[in-house]
Order: C-alpha cells, then sequence, then structure tokens
C-alpha cells in the first residue's frame, strides 16, 4: 500500500493532534505541555527517546531493519506572542499566544511520518532522527539541541536533513517548494539607543532631545539601504520597535529602536553591519549627542544542497505529481533549521498551505488540516527513499 494511502489513514489522528496544539500554544524554549502531547502521540512506536535539558525537546530515533544513512527529519513546535482572530473553534485558548507560523502543523506532520516510517521499520535502510524543536521563534532553539546533541542521536552524523514549512501565502496551496543555494535570508539585530539631556518640552534649546535624531536615523537607514546596497543582492532593514518618552511635555534622556536587518550573502551582511552602525553614531555626533550601537548576529542563512533539493523535486513529484515548483527567489524570512543545515547536506522546503489571504504571523493566519496527510507522506518519503539510494 503507498505511504499516502497510510497517511490519509491517519488524517483523523493528524487533525485532533494539530488542533489540541493550536488550541493549547507555548512560546520560547519551555513548551511542558506541548512536550507531553508529543510523547503521549509517540507512544508505543518503536523509537528510543531522549528529551532536552536547556528545552523540552524531543528527540526519536528510529533504527532501520538494513544498513543505511542517517536521515534527520525536523518539526518546530513553538508558537508566537500574537492575540489570535481566527475565529476558529479550535483557536488559541492561551492570552496573548497563537500558532501563527504553522509550528503545530509541523509537529503533526512529523509525529505522522514517525508512524509511517515505524510501519515500514523493515522497508527502512538506515536510521532517521525525529527533531521535535521549541524555540525556533528567535530563541535559536536549533543551536540549543545541537550543542545538547541532536545531530550524533543516531550514534554517527546524519547524511542529509529535512524540514517543511507551511506558509500562508507566498507559496501556491498545496505546492511544495525548494530552491538550491541561500533560501532564507540571515536574520540579524540593530539595536541603537540616542543619548542626550532630558528637560521641558517648552524649552527645548535648554535640553538634549533625543527623539528627533533617532527618528532622523530611522529614515536614514531607508536611505542606506537604497543607496549603498547592490540592487541584485538586496538588504532589508526594518525598524520594529521605537520607545522613547513618557509624557508630550517632558523630553527624555533617551530614545531607543530595534531593527530586524535581512540579507542574503555574507558581503551584503558586513556592509550593512558596518555602514549602520557608523550612520547612527555619524548622526548622533552631529546633534551633538551620543548613539550607543549594537549589531547582533542572529540566524544565518539558510542555504539548500543542490544534490538534495534535485533530490526532493524527484520525490515530491513521483508522489504528487505536479505539486513540486520549483523556489525561484530567496524568502527574506529567517530560519535556525540554517544551523542544521550548515552541519548536514539538506532542505528547507516550503509548502503552501494557506489561502493566500493572511501570511504567516498574522493573528488571521488559518492553516489546511487537510495536507497534514501529505505533509507526513513527504517526509517519510524523503527518510524510505533516501535510505534506499
Amino acid at each position: 500500500m503507498p505511504l499516502h494511502d497510510d497517511a490519509t489513514a491517519l488524517q483523523d489522528d493528524l487533525v485532533r493532534l494539530r488542533r489540541e496544539l493550536h488550541a493549547d500554544p507555548e512560546i520560547g524554549l519551555d513548551l511542558p505541555r506541548t512536550r507531553e502531547k508529543v510523547l503521549v502521540a509517540l507512544d508505543g512506536l518503536p523509537l528510543e527517546l531522549s528529551l532536552g535539558t536547556a528545552l523540552t525537546s524531543v528527540t526519536g530515533v528510529l533504527r532501520g531493519a538494513r544498513p543505511g544513512p542517517v536521515v534527520l527529519l525536523r518539526a518546530d513546535m513553538d508558537a508566537l506572542p500574537v492575540q489570535e482572530r481566527t475565529g476558529l473553534d479550535y483557536a488559541s485558548r492561551v492570552d496573548g499566544a497563537m500558532h501563527a507560523c504553522g509550528h503545530d502543523m509541523h509537529t503533526a506532520m512529523l509525529v505522522g511520518a514517525a508512524h509511517l516510517l515505524a510501519a515500514r521499520r523493515a522497508e527502512l535502510a538506515g536510521d532517521v532522527v525525529f527533531m521535535f524543536q521549541p524555540g525556533e521563534e528567535g530563541w535559536d532553539g536549533a543551536a540549543a539541541m545541537i550543542a545538547e546533541g541532536v545531530l550524533d542521536a543516531a550514534g554517527r552524523r546524519p547524511e542529509a536533513a529535512y524540514a517543511l514549512h507551511v506558509f500562508g501565502a507566498g507559496v501556491p496551496h498545496g505546492v511544495f517548494s525548494a530552491r538550491p543555494g541561500t533560501t532564507m535570508a540571515a536574520s540579524d539585530e540593530l539595536e541603537v539607543t540616542v543619548v542626550g539631556a532630558g528637560g521641558h518640552g517648552a524649552r527645548p534649546h535648554r535640553a538634549q532631545d533625543p527623539i528627533p535624531v533617532a527618528c532622523e536615523i530611522v529614515t536614514a537607514l531607508q536611505t542606506l539601504v537604497t543607496r549603498q546596497s547592490d540592487i541584485f543582492d538586496p538588504v532589508v532593514v526594518t525598524v520594529g520597535s521605537f520607545h522613547a518618552g513618557t509624557k508630550r511635555n517632558v523630553i527624555p534622556d533617551t530614545a531607543r529602536f530595534e531593527a530586524t536587518v535581512r540579507t542574503f550573502s555574507a558581503p551584503a551582511k558586513a556592509r550593512i553591519s558596518d555602514a549602520a552602525v557608523t550612520l547612527a553614531r555619524s548622526i548622533a555626533r552631529a546633534h551633538g549627542l551620543r548613539a550607543d550601537v549594537e549589531f547582533r548576529d542572529g540566524y544565518p542563512m539558510t542555504v539548500n544542497d543542490a544534490r538534495e533539493v534535485a533530490f526532493v523535486a524527484e520525490t515530491i513529484t513521483d508522489v504528487f505529481d505536479g505539486r513540486f515548483q520549483p523556489l525561484v527567489n530567496p524568502m527574506p524570512g529567517g530560519e535556525d533549521f540554517s544551523r542544521v543545515l550548515r552541519e548536514v547536506p539538506g532542505a528547507f522546503i516550503p509548502f503552501g498551505a494557506g489561502d493566500g489571504t493572511a501570511d504567516n504571523h498574522s493573528p488571521l493566519a488559518r492553516f489546511d488540516d487537510a495536507l497534514l496527510a501529505d505533509g507526513a507522506t513527504v517526509l517519510a518519503e524523503l527518510a524510505l527513499r533516501r535510505g534506499a539510494r
């Protein structure tokens, strides 16, 4: 019986698990309720399970009956600090938390893949590592799991690693996609604090107002991007947080903002990191103020292996004819699966699972449960076929 038929038989269980996860989201590295749901869903399978200590991760190893490579399959499990507004009957019951990026879908799909592969253990060549990871959303859970030994869980390093990621918009519904090379951007942080001297709002000449200086820096950063970045090697700088002052007639001592910086190559990152720091300090100095500036490295670029992408395309086309499309351009989001792909050749695979009206991280983001069996099938097929190569 084809894997997809078996996956379809699991569909109701996968939907039930996904909706339980969706209604009870947890944020960050500590996801005790989520981990318990995953462990219950894996109960009875012939997996060697280990639990994280610095984070509530779950690592499972399935030993194949025949010799072969180690293949790693990853699902992230954490939610976002977003207040859900979908109106779904299984919407988040946790105030200020939501699975707005589809990690509940990923978790259910990987549980499904574990069931499918366990049932075909006699056919499986090699071992499969199931990486259930907390803390993808800015907490660098992948780095923590690597530090705790996920890449050595099978006793030898994986030869290939794969992760699916659902998208509510930008990838057609039901379509799997991938590209060789850079697939997701590096995601770094710029923090600027302009230091002035507070005073009365009616007498700004007796103070050193940091707010207009910080505003000038924000505007200048946008010009910096357009005038010092190669349009064929793009840079994105977005200021997402700006804080200053307590009352309309009080000039504060400081104004502070944070920006996310996205780049697709090492040279672009080096240029913008140096130029942004110089720009902020220079503008503040020109006004007689000081800017304390910090550029912090975040997630590196997610880089797919060309041979693994070709294998992914071949596998998905064989299983779901017409549902693989090459990803033409990299995506500007960041992803800590990049940590795994720095160590192991593999592929990050976007999967269109929304209706195109609300993108990931939106409080209105909705993902299609009907695709859970398809995602589980692809993950299982990749592991099964990669072992047989």
